[in-house]
């Protein structure tokens, strides 16, 4: 592995400005996440206090967000935590080895993530098409991957007037569902309570966990505009913006979704749909209109694969641009000035991945990014903040440390809560990361096997 030559290195362009980099993240927070786990959040809550689940999840990514912001904010080039975890334990340390495993984990889970949406894209087109078997499907998902790459081959600010017109079909989906339910509202359906419903019993709070964690998911996208902060305009004010406006115009429009429905609905019928908008349109407005709803969610989830690999495409770009993974990622379009290399790789990649299944993809992709990502990445804000004096923070989160603190306790939460299946793959994920690093360190003589002053 070498350093991209200089002819590859150039900058590319900071032409996004704010609302292209919120809309960046809205369109990858909601994709098709909120229109397959609502009922599965009322499942595991046993009712309408579901809602809930929204709430804590929200909480959860805004405190999270707000380390994003601050990392995001003092380090605005691409990659994000390539950077932040480096700088955060030691440029000549522990820091070589998290920037390894973070980009051991990209190359995995960003051809993952983008099949996660795809799957569930092919997933509602089966409702559109009923005669779609298990075959045509994954072709399909594969399908929407590769043009997504297609898409993706272009300039920065193209790339950002399309995030921008793709956003503005999310908001629309999401706004019509609350605006209908709203207009058909029914109390008696929406807070149709059970009678233990808020029992502070140990099921409460296992059930308010597993709901934690399937919002989660649904939020999922808010860190986007980190991995494009060499692209973003004005990052020290635009990275920390765009962040929290994400998180608070998804976290409405998921509880006045959520509302909604269940206004609609009775719980106990919802828990059950494998396609809840899709039925909660057809009751209100006929077949007819829930085709058109649907069609829309396509797109909403095909938009959640553009933000994707619009993003991770960013990261082994810059690992090779600066001489930690192969040279050929570190390769620009040599008149539009964007990673191809990457963005090609990656698609492809993703189009293979569809064979897996989308529990599978999604229990897979939240715990690997727990164990490698999330906590050290917690616990990194904090050790900036006291040992790397020299790094500028322009912005700096509210109520410090809470926020770290709050989001560490919330993603080691989830991970005890999680399908053990899950953790087992990341623990193997972790641990042959670490046993590539120490023979590429070896050979390299990096640290471990050189004196460390970080």
């Amino acid at each position: 592995m070498s350093a991209a030559q200089p002819s590859d290195v150039r900058p590319p362009i900071r032409g996004l400005r704010l609302w292209p980099a919120t809309t960046a993240n809205i369109i990858n927070m909601v994709g098709i996440g909120p229109f397959i786990t609502l009922p599965l959040i009322i499942g595991v809550m046993g009712g309408p206090q579901a809602m809930l689940g929204w709430v804590a999840g929200a909480l959860l990514s805004l405190c999270d967000g707000l380390v994003w912001a601050e990392l995001g904010a003092a380090m605005p080039g691409s990659g994000a935590s390539y950077h932040y975890l480096l700088e955060a334990y030691g440029r000549n340390g522990l820091g070589r080895l998290m920037r390894f495993l973070f980009l051991w984990q990209v190359i995995l889970l960003a051809p993952l993530s983008a099949a996660s949406g795809a799957v569930g894209f092919a997933q509602y087109a089966a409702w559109l098409v009923p005669a779609m078997d298990p075959v045509s499907t994954k072709l399909v998902a594969a399908g929407a991957c590769l043009l997504v790459t297609a898409l993706l081959y272009r300039d920065i600010r193209e790339v950002g007037r399309l995030t921008v017109i793709l956003g503005v079909v999310v908001v629309a989906v999401l706004g019509w569902i609350v605006i209908a339910g709203l207009l058909h509202f029914h109390a008696e359906l929406a807070f149709d309570f059970p009678a233990d419903a808020w029992r502070l019993t140990p099921q409460f709070f296992t059930g308010l966990a597993g709901a934690t964690l399937l919002a989660v998911y649904g939020y999922g996208g808010y860190s986007n505009v980190c991995y494009i902060g060499g692209e973003v305009e004005d990052p020290a004010r635009n990275i920390p913006r765009a962040i929290v406006l994400s998180i608070v115009i998804v976290a409405v429009l998921y509880l006045g979704m959520s509302l909604a429905v269940l206004g609609v609905i009775p719980y106990r019928e919802a828990l059950h749909s494998n396609s809840i908008i899709a039925d909660f349109a057809q009751r209100l407005y006929g077949f007819a209109t829930a085709r058109v709803i649907t069609v829309l969610i396509l797109i909403a989830a095909f938009a959640s694969v553009f933000a994707i690999l619009l993003g991770y495409s960013r990261v082994p770009y810059t690992a090779a641009v600066d001489g930690e993974f192969f040279r050929i990622f570190g390769r620009l379009h040599p008149t539009k000035r964007f990673p191809s290399f990457a963005v090609l790789t990656l698609g492809v990649a993703a189009a293979l991945c569809c064979l897996i299944p989308l529990q599978d993809l999604i229990g897979i992709i939240i715990v690997t990014q727990i164990v490698i990502q999330f906590v050290p990445q917690c616990l990194g804000v904090i050790l900036i903040r006291r040992y790397r004096k020299h790094i500028q923070q322009p912005f700096r989160m509210w109520g410090y440390p809470l926020p770290a603190l709050l989001a560490l306790l919330g993603w080691i939460a989830i991970l005890f809560t999680s399908n053990s299946r899950y953790a087992l793959l990341a623990g193997c994920v972790l641990v042959m990361g670490v046993l590539a690093y120490v023979i590429r360190a070896r050979g390299r003589r990096e640290w471990p096997f050189m004196r460390a002053s970080a």
